[in-house]
């Protein structure tokens, strides 16, 4: 088992600008889900905005990112990024997620989503907000 911890920057629209200079600094790769791919749109204004987003490179460089919506708080200042934690199974993640939920406030429960087995968001007591999900690989439908 492995498990990993990456930077997950938050955006207002910017997402995918962002992650295209990312990629264009680090020579990595690129891949993105928009609302609208994730069958997800709450506001048709932002359905091509990023869901889910990373840039990875062979030099070991990795971020995540996504774009908030606007129905969701967000300034450059706060709620900038959360902290995301990838497992190879459900079994490893659970038992991440219920030791994070310790005395936090749970966002999202950790519950199947469209594009992983299990994916949740906290905040834990220390006021970090943690994306946690089984990584497999994405399959636009």
């Amino acid at each position: 088992m492995s498990v990993n911890a990456v930077t997950h920057l938050n955006f207002r629209g910017d997402a995918h600008a962002a992650l295209d200079f990312y990629r264009s600094v680090f020579d990595g790769d690129l891949s993105v889900v928009t609302y609208q791919d994730a069958g997800s749109v709450q506001d048709p204004a932002e359905a091509d905005q990023v869901m889910w987003g990373q840039v990875v490179a062979d030099n070991g460089f990795r971020v995540m990112a996504f774009d908030v919506p606007s129905s969701r708080p967000w300034d450059r200042g706060e709620n900038a990024f959360f902290l995301s934690l990838r497992g190879e199974t459900a079994e490893e993640v659970a038992a991440y997620w219920e030791k994070l939920a310790e005395g936090a406030s749970v966002l999202q429960p950790l519950s199947p989503a469209r594009w992983a087995p299990l994916y949740g968001m906290l905040q834990d007591r220390f006021g970090v907000t943690w994306v946690v999900d089984v990584a497999v690989a994405y399959e636009a439908g």
